[in-house]
């Protein structure tokens, strides 16, 4: 048995992405060369370039292809706060947020002399909108998830963005999590942002929607002021030099139309395997605890406390039997600690190395529920030592 419950790290590549991937490799040429063959490659890019703007409702030219969501955060942050205002020394980020941001963030403060204004989570992982337009004022820039990585709280992307454009500062947002799961609109979103203020930035990463790993982009304003991390070549508006990745690219924009077309639909599928699987758990593990916001969160997290039990013993379990789970971000892998998203709610140490997080995407079918439901009680009860003691 093999059933693989960890779409938020990774989601298998889609058939038509590895298609795009390999139609693109056979397009001989450099798309910067100015011969016939290079602009074929050119028109590739181009297309594609204009394929993921519609799904991302942006204009084409504000779209910057990189490597990944980490480069795409590293370029917002860093290229945002290398090309603020005079005087400007703080950058807003609540707390909780993903780990290519938080050590961006600890470079800024420890290489650049930046002033963190760290913004609090509810005990759901929200951000009050209220305490981040307080905290904007004077700062360099602010970010802020769409949606939680580990716990799956969605924030009220339009409030933040606002906040951001009647306060005139720039703005990041992480969309790596909510990509596919939920309509994006940075367009709508930047709304009454005016030059260089409200929403300028918008991250995504394409192995989370299907695409090939290494694949993503940044989503800048054509009103944004940001310095580029890579010189040499000013491809993409000069915001990201270097020999563009075609293929990539072109899959990207493949995977990202077709998850944003399966959306509404998948969001509904989702949601009910979502249900059916923490009734599940509830009615046989009484003791396990939905953490995160339980009404507005992504369709396909469940990210649950297991009093008692170490993460890393339960998800060992599961991996035994077959069943690929995780206790928080991807990025965190190898390293034993407690979860900082689980912390930043509220919560004590013991709670945030007794957690998991499943979740669920396109391939996910109802028996893979059934499957999970059937081995947990068994692991949370080797994993707490109830069984151990219940023969001793």
């Amino acid at each position: 048995m093999s059933i693989y419950l960890d779409h938020a790290s990774f989601s298998p590549l889609r058939p038509a992405a590895r298609d795009a991937w390999l139609a693109a490799t056979d397009v001989i040429g450099n798309a910067s060369s100015v011969h016939g063959a290079g602009q074929d490659a050119r028109r590739v890019l181009e297309e594609s370039r204009e394929t993921l703007a519609a799904a991302l409702r942006c204009e084409p030219i504000e779209v910057v292809f990189t490597s990944g969501g980490t480069e795409s955060v590293n370029l917002a942050l860093k290229g945002l706060w290398w090309s603020r205002s005079a005087g400007a020394d703080a950058v807003v980020v609540p707390d909780g947020e993903h780990h290519a941001t938080m050590d961006t963030m600890s470079w800024l403060v420890a290489v650049e002399r930046a002033h963190a204004r760290h913004v609090a989570l509810d005990g759901w992982g929200r951000i009050d909108p209220t305490r981040f337009a307080d905290a904007l004022p004077g700062a360099a820039l602010a970010t802020a998830l769409i949606a939680n990585n580990e716990v799956g709280t969605v924030q009220d992307a339009g409030a933040l963005a606002g906040a951001a454009a009647e306060a005139s500062i720039p703005l990041h947002l992480d969309a790596i999590s909510a990509l596919g799961h939920l309509p994006l609109d940075f367009a709508g979103w930047r709304g009454a942002g005016n030059g260089s203020g409200g929403l300028v930035a918008l991250s995504i990463s394409g192995h989370k929607v299907g695409a090939p790993v290494g694949t993503g982009a940044l989503v800048v304003s054509r009103h944004a002021a940001l310095t580029p991390l890579l010189h040499g070549g000013g491809q993409q508006r000069g915001l990201r030099s270097g020999t563009p990745d075609v293929a990539g690219a072109a899959a990207l924009a493949v995977a990202t139309t077709e998850a944003v077309a399966e959306q509404a639909g998948e969001h509904a599928r989702l949601s009910a395997l979502r249900a059916r699987l923490i009734a599940g758990i509830r009615a046989t593990v009484p003791a396990a605890e939905l953490l995160g916001d339980p009404d507005n969160r992504l369709p396909g997290n469940v990210h649950l406390h297991f009093p008692g039990a170490a993460g890393e013993s339960l998800l060992f379990l599961l991996d035994q039997a077959g069943i690929s789970v995780s206790t928080g971000s991807a990025c965190q892998a190898g390293v034993a600690e407690p979860s900082h998203v689980v912390l930043a709610l509220g919560r004590d140490e013991r709670v945030a190395r007794s957690v998991l997080r499943i979740t669920l995407g396109r391939t996910t079918t109802a028996t893979d529920i059934d499957a999970v439901l059937a081995v947990l009680p068994d692991a949370y009860l080797r994993a707490s030592g109830a069984r151990t003691a219940a023969r001793s």
